[in-house]
């Protein structure tokens, strides 16, 4: 019996590219013990009954694969600033590193995002446009700091460091003139989204992906940072201020 199940197990982890998201999650939760929950997601694909795309649209009337790309949240906010990057159901505070239930998450929305819980044991997070993170990212490397994790969207980088509490990042943060309000900051009670998940920015994937071994990967101080990350998003074009997602 035990056979059995194992090469049934085996099918499922290879069918439709689909359990990439399983097996990440499960990599997190058990091997990292980094909480997490599935996303909200984004509303199913419409798919034509046939017919070829003219014009972005098919000849029988449906949308085109241009217009099906941009789909909405499946939250209920049609305006959602976060189109599938978010929890709803189950909310944040279900995060878990149970293997058991993040395989009955999965097996149930198996194109659900990897949503990463914040704080506590759990590394913390800072966000900020994509253009203002790979300046930061080059200052850093060309001051020799070592990095942990990138998680990157289209849009926006996310450099996972060692939790902190809001006391510290308070402190950090006071010696500056300005912190722009496009950097965002991933503490207790915060989420970031997780590789391979796909959401309406666009695919997530590493760019600096974790190093190889055993245990949760190596995680920054926020203090050996924060600096850099506030000089590139202050000289990113808009100044910094745009809050973009």
């Amino acid at each position: 019996m035990r056979e059995i199940l194992g090469r049934r197990r085996k099918l499922l982890f290879r069918r439709g590219g689909r359990p990439a998201l399983l097996g990440a999650a499960l990599h997190c939760a058990t091997e990292w013990q980094w909480p997490v929950l599935p996303g909200v997601g984004l509303q199913a694909a419409v798919r034509p009954p046939g017919g070829r795309t003219a014009g972005g649209r098919t000849t029988s009337g449906w949308p085109g694969r241009a217009e099906r790309a941009a789909r909405p949240c499946s939250c209920p906010d049609p305006d959602c600033p976060v189109p599938g990057a978010h929890p709803f159901d189950p909310g944040l505070f279900a995060a878990t590193t149970d293997a058991r239930m993040v395989r009955w998450w999965w097996t149930n929305r198996p194109d659900a995002p990897v949503v990463l819980a914040t704080g506590g044991r759990a590394p913390c997070a800072v966000s900020l446009p994509a253009v203002a993170g790979a300046r930061a990212l080059a200052a850093l490397d060309h001051f020799g700091v070592r990095l942990g994790p990138v998680v990157a969207t289209p849009t926006r980088w996310s450099l996972l460091v060692s939790p902190y509490c809001l006391e510290e990042l308070g402190e950090l943060l006071h010696s500056h003139a300005w912190v722009p309000s496009s950097l965002r900051f991933h503490g207790e009670g915060g989420y970031v989204v997780l590789p391979p998940s796909q959401i309406g920015a666009g695919k997530v994937r590493w760019e600096r992906p974790p190093a190889a071994g055993t245990g949760a990967p190596w995680l920054p101080q926020v203090a050996t940072i924060v600096d850099a990350l506030v000089a590139a998003s202050t000289s990113a074009p808009d100044g910094g201020s745009r809050l973009a997602y």
